[in-house]
């Protein structure tokens, strides 16, 4: 079986099981930058909560972020399948899935779904099978989303179909958004969609410019609520939003798929969460809903 082991426990995250859910646990109960509750599931019928976006950089910093994606996914229900869409920092391989295996975590394995995979291969001709783009130590917009979903899974049998984009045309997004949505709406299952993604990474040394810089970001969160996707996506390469190709991707299945808002869950910074100057990233976590 293949199993894509886990690179980054250890430094990015806790590798020890007890370590990283004392962690989780502490962001869970943290008002100021995570949710401030526990997991509580609806079981509720029917899904109104289609996916999302949540942040991936070191736990620590945007760790409590994140969670509050999650929470508010799995509140609803517990997914079948979280399709998860994160991108290759290298750009050497093309917009690809992992088909097959398990993605280990330090709370045990999360099994790949493999009949959902075969699924998008065959009918969504824009996304191919490369089990290799999924290694790596650089590949972290993916292994950050695994423990988290991994945590709230718990012992339900919750799947998992890592995609990784590497396009940055909007055609190509679109054609690819076109292809999900139509199999999504095919299958017989409850899957979720989650965009990996931090928001603006600049260097900060005062108050002043921490406003501007949470001012961009705040411009992206506002475009996302607003499901404005060609706006996030005509922020242009210049701009440090290093998943903004995922976000569009995910807005635009969630549109098709008939969203009819976003909302904003948290946004710090990691100015705000160390209380240093210096090098800052903007960290969100957001829903996107039918009414």
């Amino acid at each position: 079986m293949n199993i894509r082991r886990m690179v980054n426990a250890g430094s990015w995250y806790p590798r020890n099981e007890n370590d990283l859910v004392q962690m989780l646990q502490e962001f869970m109960k943290d008002k100021e930058f995570g949710p401030g509750k526990e997991l509580k599931t609806k079981g509720l019928p029917e899904r109104k909560i289609i996916g999302g976006v949540s942040p991936h950089a070191g736990m620590y910093y945007s760790g409590a972020c994140a969670i509050c994606t999650y929470l508010t996914l799995f509140e609803e229900k517990i997914p079948d399948t979280v399709i998860v869409i994160g991108f290759d920092h290298r750009n050497y391989f093309p917009d690809c899935l992992l088909e097959e295996g398990e993605w280990e975590t330090p709370l045990g394995n999360l099994k790949v779904d493999s009949e959902l995979a075969k699924s998008i291969l065959d009918d969504c001709k824009s996304l191919v099978a490369k089990s290799s783009a999924f290694i790596g130590s650089s590949e972290n917009s993916l292994e950050l989303q695994m423990p988290i979903i991994k945590y709230f899974a718990g012992d339900n049998d919750v799947k998992i179909v890592p995609i990784k984009i590497s396009s940055h045309e909007y055609p190509v997004l679109e054609k690819i958004a076109n292809e999900l949505t139509a199999l999504i709406q095919k299958v017989n299952k409850d899957i979720v969609i989650v965009a990996s993604s931090d928001l603006y990474h600049e260097h900060v040394y005062n108050e002043q410019e921490l406003l501007k810089f949470k001012k961009k970001d705040e411009n992206v969160i506002n475009n996302f609520i607003k499901l404005r996707a060609h706006d996030i996506f005509d922020l242009g390469m210049r701009a440090t939003v290093c998943g903004r190709h995922t976000i569009t991707l995910v807005l635009l299945i969630g549109t098709k798929l008939g969203a009819k808002e976003g909302n904003c869950l948290k946004h710090y910074t990691s100015i705000e969460r160390t209380k240093e100057f210096g090098y800052c990233v903007g960290y969100f976590s957001g829903v996107i809903t039918k009414l």
